[in-house]
């Protein structure tokens, strides 16, 4: 299942990333926010950071402004590796050598045409495995 969320200021991203991935028959959760109305971004992260980790093979598409607040607060949740992505190439890598289960997306940076190809990239792209899984391993294990 693909999870979406988004705070206010990736509301509107987040609506039309909903349309594309209808039209491409992916089936989807949207967490919130569901309006303009000013929330705060850690909560929706936490939402869709949960959900994703009921299983394995769920994926989040997380919105902000920016991306940089939805990454760094889905980031603090074990089993989370999400990843903040403005080009393809970017979301293309992210899931073949890092696994990351979140996409995150800014808002006000990315055009929907845009962010529909990162979508897309990052939705059917494969994890490599190999050399890959020994550091994903120790991304999920890190202890401070």
């Amino acid at each position: 299942m693909i999870i979406v969320g988004s705070d206010h200021a990736g509301y509107a991203l987040k609506e039309e990333v909903k349309k594309y991935l209808e039209s491409m028959k992916y089936e989807y959760i949207d967490v919130g926010t569901y309006s303009l109305d000013s929330v705060d971004y850690p909560d929706i992260a936490k939402k869709l950071s949960m959900k994703v980790l009921e299983d394995p093979a769920n994926k989040g598409i997380l919105l902000c402004g920016t991306g940089i607040g939805v990454s760094m607060t889905a980031n603090r949740f074990k089993g989370i590796r999400a990843a903040l992505c403005v080009y393809p190439y970017m979301a293309t890598m992210a899931r073949k050598h890092n696994n990351a289960n979140v996409l995150c997306l800014g808002g006000r940076l990315v055009s929907p045409a845009l962010a529909n190809e990162i979508v897309e990239v990052f939705l059917n792209e494969k994890f490599e495995g190999g050399r890959h899984i020994k550091r994903t391993e120790k991304m999920d294990t890190l202890e401070p």
